[in-house]
């Protein structure tokens, strides 16, 4: 089968799983909440950091129903914080995934609870998860630990603080560490959790693994504000470029940002290349990261 044909049967799978969680939901505390909420999980992504979580899992041996309390809990933060970054007060979006964003289709309070909410749910889902209590700690461990000051949110804030900024090639590596490897780190640490007595070297490569592709993704995303269209991106094209941030394109140029991008590409690669499991959708992931048109 090949990537994308197992990225469709994923996505319908786990577009699926995320409904039945928020049926689950009571709509009735407050329904226009609850709509916002499931508006911003469901609202056509492409389900990355879960598509990884389970493919490293299924490498090792765990099931898919053990990973799915944790897989979602991990887009609800991803669409918590996209729903947040679009907000007028942070990069002012009005498009995400070729629909309005949370605060236009509804407003700018219900988007910033529906945020807050998709956050603590994260953690519920987590809490009540069937599993160790060992594996639920590693599990909040490494999602608060990616998700706020040290990860996410980190490298937000200097996302914020870098605009209108001429950032050196170091600062902006370290912003989208920070801001988009560390949640795809997150997917791969969730996952080995379930391996307490996996060799610690090899945790240690799927990590480096995942910190590469995450930072490959965001040199792919640099590109593609520059090179695609609004229709094709399905968020407007040259927003980075609007609000003056600091880009790979910008710094480097264009060709050299393309040449970074295929080197961070290969050290991702090597990283998993000797490993003792069957690593070939990674390495088609991380192709696909590198080729995406959005």
């Amino acid at each position: 089968m090949s990537l994308f044909d197992q990225l469709q049967q994923f996505q319908t799978w786990f577009n699926a799983e995320i409904d039945k969680a928020f049926a689950h939901i009571d709509q009735n505390i407050a329904g226009k909440l609850h709509q916002a909420m499931q508006y911003s999980v469901s609202n056509g992504g492409k389900r990355v950091r879960p598509f990884i979580m389970h493919t490293v899992g299924r490498m090792l041996d765990i099931d898919d129903k053990t990973l799915l309390p944790a897989s979602i809990a991990l887009e609800c933060i991803h669409s918590y914080s996209l729903v947040h970054d679009d907000l007028p007060a942070m990069d002012d979006d009005e498009l995400r995934r070729g629909k309005p964003t949370c605060h236009i289709q509804f407003d700018e309070a219900t988007a910033i609870l529906a945020g807050d909410s998709l956050q603590t749910l994260a953690f519920e889902l987590i809490a009540n998860a069937d599993v160790s209590a060992e594996i639920k700690v590693s599990w909040m461990q490494e999602l608060a630990n990616r998700s706020g000051y040290h990860g996410m949110c980190g490298g937000q804030a200097l996302d914020l603080a870098g605009e209108n900024t001429q950032l050196t090639v170091e600062q902006l590596e370290n912003i989208h560490l920070l801001k988009t490897a560390a949640l795809l780190q997150a997917a791969v640490n969730m996952a080995t959790a379930c391996k307490p007595a996996m060799d610690k070297s090899e945790k240690i490569k799927l990590d480096n693994f995942a910190k590469n592709i995450g930072l490959a993704f965001q040199i792919q995303d640099d590109i593609l504000d520059v090179t695609s269209t609004t229709e094709m991106l399905g968020k407007p094209q040259g927003s980075d470029e609007k609000l003056n941030k600091s880009t790979y394109p910008g710094i480097l140029g264009l060709e050299q940002a393309i040449q970074k991008a295929d080197q961070v590409y290969q050290n991702a690669l090597e990283q998993i290349d000797n490993l003792p499991y069957n690593t070939q959708t990674l390495f088609e992931f991380a192709q696909f990261i590198v080729q995406r048109k959005h």
